[in-house]
């Protein structure tokens, strides 16, 4: 990956629907350069999905999930990750093994799903935060 790669992609996170037109006109390049790029970082797996953000007036937050040793972490992950609420699963380093975040109605669902994370088999113990702010890098 070169400067010119991480120039689309800095563009591409801020919003993944800019036309590549745009994308060329911003760096100096042409339609096909930008169109080509892409295509081939994803499928180097550089970028793995174009998605939304949303700001929909619920409540974000962060459940920080430990899990007990002889656990396969990656598959506690994956199940977690189906659930509807879920925006992000992230296994991370650090007191706690995984980072759940989530985008519920309210505070009560927010809570309904600490219980449900709390009454997997392989969960020891969760924290959570909520989220009062977010920025777009």
């Amino acid at each position: 990956m070169d400067e010119l790669d991480r120039e689309i992609l800095s563009i591409l996170r801020k919003d993944a629907r800019t036309p590549y037109t745009e994308i060329a006109d911003a760096i100096g390049t042409s339609e096909g350069t930008v169109r080509n790029r892409v295509e081939r970082l994803v499928d180097d797996g550089v970028i793995e999905r174009f998605t939304v953000a949303t700001r929909t007036g619920n409540v974000k937050s962060m459940i920080e999930v430990s899990v007990d040793v002889d656990v396969d972490t990656a598959a506690v992950s994956d199940r977690i990750a189906e659930w509807p609420e879920v925006d992000f699963v992230w296994q991370v380093s650090g007191e706690e093994d995984i980072v759940v975040v989530v985008d519920a109605a309210d505070t009560n669902a927010v809570n309904d799903l600490i219980t449900k994370a709390r009454e997997l088999d392989e969960v020891a113990s969760t924290k959570t935060r909520l989220i009062l702010d977010e920025r777009v890098g």
